[in-house]
């Protein structure tokens, strides 16, 4: 019998400037939600760093310190964006 993959689920952070993210452990990839509702990707990020993430008392900070410009990311654009073209 096969195991039915069940996707991450969306965890909302205490933050100023950061909604929600979302980690996907096989794929290293981490989504970040942004107040202003803009998503972003960023790829081959080590768990060790996302769980630092969720435990740090600034996640801002710690996003400008260790994760922006230090991954590879793209935007992810809502569905309607995607298929306005």
């Amino acid at each position: 019998m096969r195991s039915q993959y069940i996707p991450p689920q969306a965890r909302a952070v205490e933050s100023s400037v950061i909604r929600e993210t979302v980690y996907a452990a096989d794929k290293r990839e981490l989504r970040i939600t942004f107040v202003s509702g803009r998503q972003y990707a960023y790829a081959n990020v080590p768990q060790s760093i996302y769980e630092a993430f969720l435990a740090s008392s600034s996640k801002g900070a710690f996003f400008n310190i260790a994760i922006r410009g230090r991954y590879h990311f793209h935007e992810i654009l809502p569905f309607s964006e995607r298929t306005a073209h």
